[in-house]
């Protein structure tokens, strides 16, 4: 890429970020972009192919490290503080963003792959340290996907988030990772 389509990349990306912090994704237009830039719309859309697109990069990219990995030492103590973590994100001004991106994606196919990639997959990515890393210590059971553990734990944040039925607080992200980690059922096994 020509270091003047890396400038107005950039230029883009930091405009888009500034946009999601002050009004969220409907703040983000492209016209808003363009004007906050400096970067023509034509520009922009040769680089991304909808505004969708544009304010998942920015944000993947801003909260790439919002939300940090802990080392409890166990894993029910790093995946339990984890869930903690990741609801209190949730319940912020960058969740109700996700939020906004996640809906948006429904009806936006061409911008869906930018939030997997640049939000969605680096977050995922990260659960997964914790996975192999409970893993290594024999803590979880070895059968289980990582894909599916992370899809228990932290899918029911996500819908508490969209559907707004139950709260996100510490308590509540608490017994949903303890139902997860140790199951519904008694007597299991």
């Amino acid at each position: 890429m020509r270091p003047q389509s890396l400038r107005a990349r950039e230029s883009v990306l930091t405009a888009t970020c500034a946009l999601l912090e002050e009004g969220g994704l409907p703040a983000a237009t492209v016209d808003a972009i363009s004007a906050r830039s400096g970067v023509s719309k034509a520009t922009i859309y040769k680089h991304w192919p909808s505004r969708t697109a544009v304010a998942a990069e920015a944000f993947g990219i801003k909260m790439a490290t919002a939300v940090p990995l802990p080392d409890t030492g166990t894993a029910v103590g790093d995946l339990t503080e984890q869930v903690r973590l990741v609801s209190a994100f949730y319940s912020s001004h960058a969740g109700s963003t996700f939020a906004q991106l996640l809906a948006a994606c429904v009806t936006d196919p061409a911008g869906a792959p930018y939030f997997r990639e640049f939000f969605l997959n680096g977050r995922r990515d990260a659960i997964g340290v914790l996975w192999r890393r409970a893993l290594e210590r024999g803590e979880v059971d070895d059968e289980v996907d990582v894909e599916t553990a992370i899809d228990l734990l932290f899918g029911p944040l996500i819908f508490r988030l969209l559907s707004g039925h139950a709260p996100l607080g510490e308590t509540e992200a608490g017994a949903i990772a303890s139902a997860a980690l140790t199951g519904l059922l008694r007597g299991r096994g």
